[in-house]
């Protein structure tokens, strides 16, 4: 018998069956029918999808843009045809999916408006909101985009796939750069 974890699906079923566990000895079940309930369920699910998404804007800056010059040239297609786009299909989905949980906790929480109106006592939180949104508009946006041209998932002459990989990496650092502050601001809204 193979070991499940050699296979990512079957690790996040074990993950999965793991938190049912979790869910039934907490006895959770029995507030499902309660706002507060699905208030942590979508804050569980905004914060999974939020690791996700900031862990591969991490990964790309800190480890696959350095590393790319140091790469024999021979050796750059399986990162640009292989691992790039499956990447950046997690990253950008994972974006949308922080951005539509987040919104859905905001909303649960009765702080939407507040927060998007930098309201008191949402303040932080809206600033963290507002930053998160801009990020998600650069990785759907900037980043997609630029990213198609210099992978070549899309046509485009020498030239244009340089330009497109230089502007893809900027807006990719400009969201690592708005990641430290919208961070804190998710994890600070509570200090005052």
């Amino acid at each position: 018998m193979k070991n499940p974890l050699e296979n990512l699906h079957k690790t996040l079923g074990l993950g999965v069956i793991l938190a049912v566990l979790v869910f039934l000895v907490r006895q959770h079940y029995t507030i499902v029918g309660d706002q507060a309930y699905w208030l942590f369920f979508f804050r569980w699910l905004h914060v999974f999808m939020g690791v996700l998404w900031i862990g591969l804007l991490y990964y790309f800056n800190f480890v696959q843009i350095p590393s790319m010059p140091k790469i024999p040239d021979e050796q750059k297609p399986a990162i640009g045809k292989v691992i790039a786009p499956t990447a950046l299909f997690f990253f950008r989905w994972a974006a949308a999916a922080t951005v539509l949980f987040g919104l859905i906790t905001a909303w649960l929480s009765g702080y939407i408006g507040q927060a998007f109106s930098f309201q008191a006592p949402a303040t932080t939180i809206g600033i963290g909101m507002w930053l998160a949104l801009i990020m998600a508009a650069n990785v759907w946006f900037v980043i997609w985009p630029n990213q198609k041209k210099a992978l070549g998932i899309v046509n485009a002459d020498a030239d244009a796939k340089k330009k497109a990989g230089r502007i893809a990496m900027l807006a990719s650092r400009t969201n690592t750069m708005l990641s430290i502050p919208m961070l804190y601001c998710m994890v600070g809204q509570k200090l005052l």
